[in-house]
């Protein structure tokens, strides 16, 4: 089996090296097969990395192409890769389990896709593995305002798979890219990812066209990491939040059809809660401003 590994950065210099470090510190031999690809940070993430891991393939692009674009660029540069690990630059690797996750998709023929386990910096479960949404995952999300301020409510819990402990191998609809393994044959059967997702919902569109082609996508915990939720997008917020909700409204267009009148409601519900969030960020960034912080 050869494995792969493919990061995207974005003005993410220092978590970038300590994600490239924890690739060191527990799979060293995967550094030489593993692609970084820069959308234009020109922040100095290139040269560092180029400096500090000389076996690291980079590609430097010379404006952002979006993260879907920029990860078929890493995906192309691995072409005898059997297993492709998608790995955040704002994650680092906990422990050696790529090799099992990757041993576990080379003996499991029906599973194109498996995510690992993501932890929270407190060590707590990040809900990386979900149901696909619905048009009521417009509001029931999980950065929602309802989902924040009503957590137990029965759609964000079933959309996010909050009573399952995450502790055994189980079947769902989609894994995150922030830590995602792709097997060879998921690639042959759908083809690369959707470039029209510039950031963000890209990762559920690709399970859900691996689910339509036959093949399954599993959460699998023996492989771990840590992950800062928008560390690699703290330097574009507000670009990264807009991105986000035009990938919801395209995921919506493309795989749902029926009742336009339903597909309004999505869409105002789509457009709101990014006013919401937008609405909430800026506050929260001018009460850090404030105190001397930087905004989270």
């Amino acid at each position: 089996m050869t494995i792969g590994i493919v990061i995207v950065t974005f003005r993410c210099r220092d978590l970038a090296l300590a994600a490239l470090r924890s690739i060191e510190a527990h799979v060293p031999g995967l550094l030489a097969t593993t692609v970084v690809v820069d959308n234009a940070s020109f922040d100095g993430t290139v040269d560092a990395i180029r400096a500090a891991f000389p076996a690291v393939t980079v590609i430097e692009h010379r404006r952002n192409l979006g993260f879907a674009a920029a990860v078929n660029r890493g995906l192309e540069a691995l072409p005898a890769a059997d297993v492709i690990c998608l790995l955040n630059p704002d994650a680092e690797l906990l422990d050696d389990g790529i090799f099992a996750a990757a041993d576990y998709l080379a003996a499991n023929p029906e599973v194109g896709v498996l995510g690992g386990r993501i932890l929270n910096p407190d060590g707590s479960i990040q809900p990386s593995a979900r149901a696909f949404p619905s048009h009521r995952n417009a509001l029931f999300n999980r950065h929602s305002l309802l989902t924040r301020l009503f957590p137990r409510n029965p759609w964000s819990r079933r959309y996010l798979l909050s009573d399952w402990d995450h502790n055994d191998i189980r079947s769902v609809d989609w894994v995150s890219g922030a830590f995602m393994l792709i097997h060879r044959r998921a690639l042959a059967a759908v083809g690369i990812f959707d470039p029209a997702y510039f950031f963000s919902i890209e990762d559920v569109d690709f399970c859900r066209r691996v689910h339509n082609a036959g093949l399954d996508v599993r959460y699998f915990p023996g492989a771990s990491v840590r992950h800062r939720v928008g560390g690699s997008s703290r330097r574009a917020v507000y670009r990264a939040m807009a991105g986000h909700h035009r990938g919801m409204w395209r995921y919506y267009r493309k795989h749902f059809r029926g009742n336009p009148l339903l597909h309004v409601i999505t869409a105002a519900g789509i457009a709101l809660r990014f006013g919401l969030h937008a609405i909430s960020y800026a506050l929260r960034a001018g009460r850090a401003r404030l105190l001397g912080r930087e905004p989270s």
